[in-house]
């Protein structure tokens, strides 16, 4: 074979020594799965798209002529919905170690957790392919005797059938009785090609018993591919989920793009937490939905007040302690404790969420869990990506570090928000001092831009960092009236640095709400940012 997949199943028929015997000879099928033209025609694109496939192809048909129907047949029992397995007897010879290997795959118990990731999906059909690789190969070569014997006797059978073929044609060339030269070699063919079809007989039947003995250690060699292509694509499915890649937007990839993507996001700087980035993006999906209840109206935000049915959180927690009783206590009498902000519907529109990500040198900083303040700034910037999507809102994610070092991202909200660019944020990591002027700065002027092109206000700017810096008296001015002037609100997140978010810190003096992180594995430690933004 040529190793292309443009040939459909030709049934492969035993030739026999007349045309009427050769026409009631059995159809001998070249495909142990059966397939719709349709099927073929996904497996043969997926093909010319992959050039996995395409090298795992011209390596095997380098060493087994069985090897390019083996591989479609492989790619079609993990992509059909219901893959039907033709009989044994209805197979070529030469293919029956095919019928075999695919008969062990189905047969294995891992078999129908691996299509429920592949079924329907040319890709993850292909990924499961290649995954089972090694274990083809070794299948292969463990039949590969009893391969050859089958392939060699079938050969000898067709060239004898040939012969006869010419010896019939030689005796009919002239007219009259067939000379008795002519007849004793039409003879002599006829009795060569008996003998050998029972040598290719006998030689299948041998063939079959080889197959038979290694049965045991094909079935093993199947079952321990299927476990390992079905551990693969679980692992790639639950990564493209943990990212916010859907179903949809994967479908509408093409096969080497979404190749590349898969790569990407196993090797890339955040690769390892992909488990932490699905559990930020479920938190905040579950605190979304909790933001209507018991509220008469939307909640919109953060405000000031008297009303304890409605305070935040952290107000709360004030109140729990000795310590900041008396606080409390004054800021209830000056109506000036923080409180959920509800509304009823609204007909104008808020302004983007601002996610700053301080991505200085102690980011890098492990803490509980070998969790780096890093990837849980990374994975709560993302899933703020999220709730500003939800919200119809744009992002802007900035990353930045010492002053003048920034690089900023724009989601606006009516433009999807491809994976590329969301990988390009998240894996940014600029290294160096902290400023919080510089992110800051960029975060104002840009609601600035929108307020000035959309007359919408109301932003949310959330600054998440590790350190502590100064900001001038000149800027501090210039930032309230920013505020003042555009109502958007800050919170900020100290992550690993308590003293940063102490009561007489920058940070304090910046931010409308602030709290501070020490558990880097616990996800609801910013549970109350998604109720309020």
């Amino acid at each position: 074979m040529d190793g292309t997949p443009d040939t459909l199943d030709e049934p492969a028929s035993l030739a026999g020594v007349s045309p009427e015997s050769s026409a009631a000879a059995p159809e001998r099928h070249t495909a142990a799965v059966a397939a719709a033209w349709s099927d073929r025609i996904s497996w043969r694109d997926t093909y010319e798209e992959s050039a996995g496939l395409r090298e795992l192809t011209e390596e095997l048909t380098g060493r087994h002529d069985c090897a390019a129907d083996l591989l479609t047949d492989v790619f079609l029992v993990a992509y059909q919905a219901a893959p039907r397995l033709r009989e044994r007897e209805e197979m070529a010879p030469s293919r029956l170690v095919n019928h075999q290997i695919v008969s062990s795959l189905v047969e294995s118990p891992e078999f129908t957790g691996l299509r429920r990731e592949t079924a329907g999906d040319r890709y993850a059909a292909a990924m499961a392919v290649l995954a089972q690789a090694p274990a083809l190969r070794g299948m292969l070569e463990h039949s590969r005797g009893a391969q050859r014997r089958a392939e060699q006797a079938v050969q000898a059978q067709r060239e004898a059938a040939g012969a006869v073929g010419d010896a019939l044609r030689q005796a009919a060339d002239g007219a009259g009785p067939v000379p008795a030269p002519a007849a004793d070699a039409v003879q002599r063919a006829i009795e060569g090609a008996e003998a050998a079809g029972a040598a290719a007989q006998q030689a299948v039947q041998d063939a079959a018993r080889a197959l038979a003995a290694a049965a045991p250690g094909i079935r093993t060699a199947a079952r321990n591919a299927t476990v390992k292509a079905a551990g693969a694509a679980r692992a790639e499915a639950a990564l493209m989920r943990a990212w916010g890649v859907g179903a949809g937007e994967l479908e509408r990839m093409p096969f080497d793009g979404r190749a590349r993507l898969a790569e990407r996001l196993r090797t890339g700087r955040l690769a390892r937490w992909a488990e932490l980035i699905g559990r930020f993006r479920q938190m905040a999906g579950g605190e979304r939905a909790r933001k209507v209840e018991n509220t008469t109206g939307e909640l919109i935000g953060v405000t000031l007040g008297d009303d304890l049915s409605r305070l935040i959180p952290s107000e709360l927690a004030n109140l729990g302690l000795p310590e900041t009783r008396a606080v409390f206590a004054a800021r209830y009498a000056a109506g000036e404790l923080m409180l959920y902000d509800s509304r009823g519907e609204q007909s104008t529109g808020r302004g983007a969420v601002i996610a700053c990500v301080d991505t200085s040198h102690s980011m890098y900083a492990e803490g509980p869990g070998g969790v780096t303040r890093e990837a849980w700034a990374k994975a709560c910037a993302l899933a703020l990506l999220d709730q500003a999507r939800r919200a119809r809102r744009d992002f802007v994610g900035i990353v930045f570090s010492s002053p003048g070092q920034i690089r900023v991202f724009r989601f606006p909200a009516d433009e999807p928000a491809g994976i590329g660019r969301v990988l390009d944020f998240a894996e940014t990591f600029l290294g160096g001092g902290t400023s919080y002027q510089t992110p800051l700065t960029a975060a104002g002027e840009l609601l600035e831009e929108e307020f000035d092109d959309t007359a919408r206000a109301r932003g949310d700017i959330v600054l998440i960092t590790d350190d502590e810096c100064g900001v001038t008296e000149e800027w501090m001015r210039g930032w309230n009236e920013a505020k003042r002037r555009l109502g958007f609100r800050v919170f900020g997140v100290a992550i690993g640095a308590p003293t940063a978010a102490g009561a007489v810190s920058v940070l304090e003096a910046l931010c409308d709400n602030l709290r501070s992180i020490e558990d880097l594995t616990d996800v609801h430690a910013a549970a109350d940012l998604f109720r309020v933004i």
